[in-house]
């Protein structure tokens, strides 16, 4: 045997052929990147806080709107239940 090829735990126990450099691409892309989207993703998160903000306050006003109304109707009942005594 002239080359040796590669066990099967190198080919596979690991991620396969070549997983160690892969991981080591990745990593460093990502410090690369993480550098370039230092500013877009502060704002994409500013952007995100105000479209919660938004439907959380959406959702305020409909449950407030949501309880006036039973009110309303509770007291509807009880006016006409007490006017036919």
């Amino acid at each position: 045997m002239g080359t040796e090829a590669p066990s099967w735990a190198d080919q596979w126990g690991a991620g396969g052929i070549g997983a160690v450099e892969e991981v080591d691409t990745l990593e460093n892309n990502k410090d690369g990147g993480n550098k370039k989207k230092g500013t877009s993703s502060s704002a994409g998160l500013s952007k995100a806080k105000a479209v919660a903000v938004g439907g959380a306050q959406k959702v305020k006003n409909g449950t407030t709107m949501g309880i006036k109304w039973i009110k309303n109707k509770v007291q509807k009942k009880n006016t006409d239940a007490n006017s036919h005594n």
